[in-house]
């Protein structure tokens, strides 16, 4: 008996390969999985390293009204001649391309998961905009998967869709975590020596770690602030940099990217695959985003014991505990940073105590096979529903 068909769409296929690390190949042992997603080569390179079939969709990132109806034709024919058994999308675009698509195609499961929304930042006609197409995509969608509670409560807050579709998989996250991979005992002391040599830290310095995009709505401006301010009263701390620089949707100012390049206790390395090593020689994470889904990275700091400086916005207030196992600050507010990190530089009982949290906070909530198994069951019994 054939497996029924379940294909997944993000903007992206960087989506794929890290939003969803791990997930199709896990569900292609159940399902007959398509991965669609912009950017060929890369899609194609990454479905043949899965093992899982591809079929590619132009899509960017903004808002182009034109590109977009041709990108829903063109999945609404796929998928007409696929039939498939579940459409399930993820990011923005994404998410209203493949929803409509999968609606006029008459896909029975049309399942869209919410990890982050733009509008949360966006204000005036656009705002307007992005809360339309928000709406229009749950309208479409049979299920609607916020991934943190934080994103739900704001959902239904703002009643962009009926409370009967909301779901919250397992206890949050799209993908959660491999705790056995990110795993503070995969790097000796020589191994972190080494990495840290060849990045240029300081031996011995208190290392402040970011990583994401770097971009002005994950806080890069409020930290950058924060540790310039920390570093003209205490010379012995650091902060290492870690993630692509996009500079068309939501750029940083130009005097924030000259501190970053000239400021000499600050490194940054710039997209990296594998983020561990870069854990593996910091102290503390410092995340002070203005709006997330539920942030990957917060967990993998937390489980390579980094404990982490988070805002207080959902998913980062879901994951950080306050004086637990990192520290909530308000967003948009360096001067909340700068106390946050000083105080865990000044007081080592403190930040031991941090550090002695972190990775047990996560490990029993969001194990990564957890949530895999979770979705898993929510896709058998919808089918069994449909039949």
């Amino acid at each position: 008996m054939p497996k029924p068909k379940l294909i997944r769409i993000t903007t992206i296929p960087l989506s794929l390969e890290k939003l969803l690390e791990g997930q199709l190949v896990y569900m292609n042992s159940y399902f007959e999985v398509i991965a669609i997603s912009s950017e060929k080569e890369r899609l194609e390179t990454f479905a043949a390293e899965k093992g899982v079939r591809s079929f590619y969709v132009p899509m960017t990132r903004k808002i182009t009204p034109f590109q977009d109806i041709l990108a829903v034709y063109r999945l609404f024919r796929f998928l007409k001649n696929e039939q498939p058994s579940i459409v399930h999308t993820h990011t923005p675009k994404a998410g209203i391309v493949g929803m409509l698509a999968a609606w006029l195609a008459g896909v029975p499961n049309r399942l869209h998961t919410v990890a982050g929304l733009p509008l949360m930042e966006a204000k005036g006609l656009k705002r307007k905009v992005l809360l339309f197409v928000e709406k229009l995509t749950y309208r479409f969608a049979t299920k609607v998967y916020p991934n943190s509670k934080g994103l739900f409560d704001f959902i239904q807050h703002e009643k962009l869709v009926a409370p009967s579709k909301l779901k919250i998989i397992g206890n949050g996250s799209s993908n959660g975590i491999d705790t056995h991979y990110f795993n503070p005992k995969c790097y000796s002391d020589d191994d972190k020596g080494r990495m840290a040599q060849e990045i240029g830290l300081v031996p011995n310095d208190f290392t402040f770690v970011f990583i994401g995009r770097m971009v002005r709505d994950k806080g890069l401006v409020e930290l950058i602030e924060a540790f310039t301010k920390l570093y003209a009263e205490r010379k012995e701390i650091q902060l290492l940099l870690v993630g692509p620089m996009e500079q068309e949707l939501d750029p940083l100012p130009d005097e924030v990217i000259d501190q970053i390049r000239d400021h000499p206790k600050i490194s940054y390395v710039g997209y990296q695959n594998d983020v561990r090593p870069y854990l593996a020689v910091s102290d503390v994470m410092v995340f002070p985003s203005y709006r997330e889904g539920f942030p990957n990275v917060v967990l993998q700091a937390l489980a390579m014991d980094v404990p982490a400086i988070v805002s207080d916005i959902n998913g980062c207030n879901e994951i950080v505990s306050h004086l637990y196992n990192g520290c909530i600050v308000p967003p948009k507010d360096a001067p909340a940073v700068y106390e946050a990190m000083g105080r865990i530089v000044e007081d080592q009982v403190f930040f031991q105590k941090l550090r002695e949290n972190a990775r047990d906070s996560i490990m029993n909530r969001y194990e990564q096979e957890d949530i895999w198994r979770s979705l898993l069951l929510e896709y058998q019994n919808l089918l069994e529903k449909k039949t």
